[in-house]
């Protein structure tokens, strides 16, 4: 307006100094340094991270945000940006995000670039502005919901899933597993694909009587491609019924074999299980369709033992053999070792390999040979062979007393592996290097004491 008048104006013009670094001429600033000589001196970017790890789901496509969040983003997405970002933490590096974008990558190699520019305040209150590249690596780890197989049995003892431990360490059967999770009354097996997590439910039914469900959960559809994304998961569960188990037949049950029993001892659990009736030795096997078609519990099982004392025994007839294994029938008499030496109570019942039953009335059931006092001369020493254990992960909240019977049942079960051959016939044992055999243990040690050959 002042020079449409045709007065004279000033025009005001930027001063410039010279960098106190390299010389060069330059607008003024805080620090009186180019922006080079600035950046020469002080890297704004450093501390803050450069190399992160994004845990990505590969069957849902999704990502962990710690503890147990998943995130479900496209590549390039607004979505992905927010949660790469948050990542990065940079509110508490006391620098400020000016902008961010993707660089693009191959989408097979597993990584995600950003280019972040950010600003910082420097030397005497300088403004400083810089870009940094910032790489993401995918690492793929399944989902809890994804192609998970959860492996159950409803008891109050492991001794089921020791055993079946050294059956997949033998066969390889969870090589494929990514993840393995001991539960409460199993242990779940994570694999990244479907037809693993089919081929492990079919090994495991060959070695168990199991059933077995499988639940999928549509997790995205491509409309255009006509593709759809599943979570599978896979639930298993293994017949309560364990080896030496005393069990009571539901009349149908008993009716459809023959009407045996109906009280009859577990003495072999494979893919089927093996019953015998200790009054007859009449023995019949259950596949795992027979039983799940009408399924019973036991009556007792095998850590109810109670210890008793032989005294006399007439056999009534000679061994036999039924499924691999000896029996006889015989006449005996016997006391609970509770009751020796306060009481005259004894037994008269008959007994086959050890199974003890009164005629007509049943008071009690001898399952197997007790070498626990001999056992106790030798209590701390170690084994001359150990087993291998699979490499699960363990709920750390779990109480003390929880890992105290763990330690007790697995001690259990090396036991079982000395007293039995051929409960250890499909178990792979190793020797024990930090073993060291001691001539005057072996002088002191009983010789009826069970144990394995190396």
């Amino acid at each position: 307006m002042a020079e449409e008048a045709g007065m004279f104006m000033v025009h005001q013009t930027i001063g410039s100094v010279l960098c106190c670094k390299c010389g060069i001429p330059m607008q003024p600033n805080a620090a009186n340094m180019c922006v080079k000589c600035l950046r020469s001196e002080v890297d704004i970017t450093e501390g803050l991270k450069k190399n992160v790890i994004l845990l990505h789901c590969p069957e849902c496509d999704t990502y962990l945000d710690p503890p147990s969040t998943q995130i479900r983003a496209q590549l390039e997405s607004r979505e992905l940006m927010a949660f790469c970002l948050k990542k990065l933490k940079l509110k508490s590096t006391g620098v400020i995000l000016v902008n961010a974008e993707f660089i693009w990558t191959e989408p097979h190699s597993k990584r995600i670039k950003l280019r972040v520019r950010v600003q910082k305040e420097v030397l005497h209150g300088a403004i400083l502005e810089q870009a940094y590249v910032i790489e993401y690596v995918q690492q793929d780890q399944i989902c809890d919901s994804c192609t998970r197989v959860q492996l159950r049995q409803h008891v109050a003892h492991r001794r089921t899933f020791f055993y079946l431990e050294q059956l997949i360490l033998k066969h390889d059967a969870a090589a494929r597993a990514i993840k393995i999770k001991q539960m409460d009354h199993g242990i779940d097996f994570f694999f990244a694909n479907r037809s693993h997590g089919v081929k492990f439910v079919d090994f495991v039914g060959k070695v168990a009587p199991v059933k077995s469900r499988n639940d999928k959960q549509l997790v995205s559809h491509d409309t255009k491609s006509n593709n759809y994304n599943y979570k599978h998961t896979f639930s298993v569960e293994i017949s309560p019924i364990c080896r030496e188990d005393l069990v009571c037949l539901p009349p149908r049950v008993a009716v459809s074999l023959g009407n045996l029993g109906p009280l009859v001892i577990c003495s072999k659990v494979t893919n089927s299980i093996a019953l015998l009736d200790p009054f007859t030795l009449r023995h019949c096997f259950l596949d795992a369709d027979q039983y799940w078609r009408t399924p019973f519990k036991s009556l007792l099982t095998s850590r109810q033992l109670v210890e008793y004392i032989v005294f006399d025994v007439d056999f009534v007839s000679p061994e036999v053999n039924i499924g691999g294994s000896r029996y006889a029938l015989a006449d005996a008499t016997v006391a609970r070792m509770s009751d020796f030496g306060k009481n005259d109570t004894m037994f008269n019942i008959k007994t086959h390999l050890g199974h003890i039953l009164k005629p007509v009335i049943p008071e009690a059931i001898l399952v197997k040979k007790s070498y626990e006092e001999k056992r106790q001369r030798k209590r701390g020493k170690p084994r001359s062979w150990k087993l291998k254990s699979l490499n699960m992960e363990v709920d750390d909240t779990r109480a003390r007393g929880d890992q105290e019977k763990m330690n007790s049942e697995y001690e259990q079960f090396l036991r079982d592996l000395e007293e039995n051959p051929e409960l250890r016939f499909n178990v792979s044992l190793y020797r024990n290097k930090e073993y060291q055999p001691s001539e005057m243990a072996s002088m002191t040690d009983g010789e009826d004491i069970p144990s394995i050959p190396l």
